[in-house]
């Protein structure tokens, strides 16, 4: 037996949403992490790499080679369980080594290897070239306010 016709109109304003031009902006936004994602990856994972290990390997690399777990995650914004699990598998790859704290033992130090110190010194400059052209289609003036939409979202 089919739907009476104004059961099909009930439906359809239940579903609307109630802000269509920000329903399209979310789906405009993943749309676009999305191929971005897919754009800057697949030489990382060619490595053995994802992008939040890489982001790892560059956070480390900048800070000197090493930085406690806890801060790491603070920069990267991750989860515990995620951390533990990006760092689990960095650690597996030969890219990473873990230790407890001496003046703190609940508390873990993470530290780059010569391998991933290597990693991160010959993948870089390309990463960073796929950056600039990910983005080359936008100007100056657009890379700023996108940045700042984003964090504005985020917020």
């Amino acid at each position: 037996m089919a739907p009476a016709p104004w059961e099909h109109a009930t439906l359809r304003r239940a579903l609307a949403p109630a802000d269509p031009l920000a329903h399209r902006a979310l789906e405009s936004l993943l749309a676009a992490e999305a191929a971005l994602r897919r754009r800057l990856t697949a030489d990382l994972r060619r490595e053995g790499l994802s992008a939040p290990g890489f982001s790892v390997l560059v956070v480390l690399m900048t800070a000197g080679g090493e930085l406690e777990l806890r801060a790491l995650r603070r920069r990267l914004g991750l989860s515990k369980a995620n951390a533990t699990e990006v760092v689990s598998r960095l650690q597996a790859h030969g890219f990473i080594e873990r230790r407890r704290l001496t003046e703190d033992r609940r508390a873990a130090a993470v530290a780059l290897t010569s391998a991933g110190r290597a990693t991160v010194q010959r993948l870089f400059p390309e990463h960073s070239g796929r950056v600039s052209n990910a983005f080359s289609a936008l100007d100056d003036a657009e890379k700023r306010s996108l940045t700042s939409l984003c964090r504005k979202i985020a917020a």
